[in-house]
């Protein structure tokens, strides 16, 4: 069974790839696909963040293909811009428990493809999931992962045996070390992922702006790495009112423009559509745009978004009239707000 993502820019704007077995050297040239955060605990939520550094001899890569293993379920990956995601579901082998229901099967392979990172430019892949009691402290989990290029593809698939070192292998596969129950949380860096419930956590601590009967929390939007033309934009929208307003326009000096467009599920299906007729707030209502659902759309942006900057944008509404507010920009795969700056 296999969950499709449609590439959000077909949207907008309207390849095959012949595949060629390539030899991995040794040379730095072959830096490997890694993930951000090398330490986790089992029975616990684990935001996987996996870094690639470049293409393959030169070539853009166009797909990355992830293999879930075994005690590792509730997988989540996070849509890109510009790229197709592929979910391919499978029977587990054996019964796993979740919030008190028996799982059997979920996700075993993750594909990110249609897209084109040049090998000049370095980007991230994100899905989160939950790291069964199977594992043991000391022990490692791999993911092995099939980076596809242009002219070729490179197997990130080897796993180390018992006292071996994957500093060893030609083509490690990305892991994640097992910790003692000892580790304390401040040693180990989850993203904010530890208490989620497969959901963004709330916002706290945020920049508020005021129109009207309105009031704009918490605008925030992720880095972007070079070369990308697009990024997502996330607040909160609150109508202390007695009648309906809706957001109708929206601009940003960084952006060639803005638009409102809502992810959802049909059918097994995720997509993405523009709301040109703009976002209601009903009296009473707080909206929030997130990942996932209701989000901005910064489109064609003219420079790279970098972590810890911000961002101007002025949000217009039907009745309360327009309000300058101000994005703090988190890391590429955050998934709630950034820490807020005193």
């Amino acid at each position: 069974m296999t969950t499709t993502i449609r590439n959000p820019l077909r949207l907008f704007a309207g390849a095959g790839v012949a595949a060629l077995s390539i030899v991995v050297s040794q040379s730095s040239a072959f830096a490997h696909i890694t993930l951000a955060t090398g330490e986790t605990r089992a029975n616990t939520y684990y935001k996987a963040v996996l870094q690639v550094p470049h293409g393959c001899d030169g070539q853009p890569t166009q797909s990355i293909r992830v293999q879930i293993p075994e005690g590792v379920i509730g997988v989540k990956p996070m849509p890109k811009p510009g790229w197709t995601l592929n979910i391919t579901r499978g029977a587990y082998a054996k019964t796993y428990q979740s919030h008190g229901k028996a799982v059997t099967e979920g996700p075993k392979e993750i594909v990110w493809s249609g897209g084109s990172l040049s090998d000049d430019n370095y980007d991230e892949f994100v899905f989160t999931s939950f790291i069964s009691g199977d594992f043991q402290p000391g022990q490692s989990v791999y993911f092995p992962t099939t980076q596809k290029c242009a002219g070729g593809e490179i197997s990130w698939s080897e796993i180390p045996a018992a006292g071996q070192s994957p500093h060893a292998l030609k083509a490690p596969a990305p892991g994640v070390r097992i910790a003692s129950d000892t580790t304390t949380m401040a040693q180990m860096d989850h993203g904010g992922m530890d208490h989620m419930h497969m959901s963004a956590p709330a916002a706290t601590g945020g920049d508020t702006f005021k129109v009207g009967d309105l009031v704009v929390s918490s605008p925030w939007t992720r880095a972007t790495p070079g070369g990308a033309k697009i990024a997502g934009g996330y607040l909160k929208i609150t109508n202390n009112g007695k009648t309906d307003d809706r957001l109708v326009k929206a601009t940003a000096s960084i952006s060639d423009r803005v638009e409102v467009h809502e992810m959802s599920m049909t059918d097994g299906v995720m997509k993405m559509r523009a709301v040109p007729e703009g976002l209601t707030i009903k009296p009473g209502e707080t909206v929030e745009l997130k990942p996932g659902g209701f989000h901005m759309m910064f489109m064609d942006i003219k420079q790279p978004l970098k972590q810890g900057d911000t961002m101007k944008a002025t949000l217009t509404f039907e009745k309360a009239g327009s309000v300058d507010v101000s994005f703090n920009v988190g890391s590429i795969g955050g998934m709630s707000e950034p820490a807020h700056k005193h």
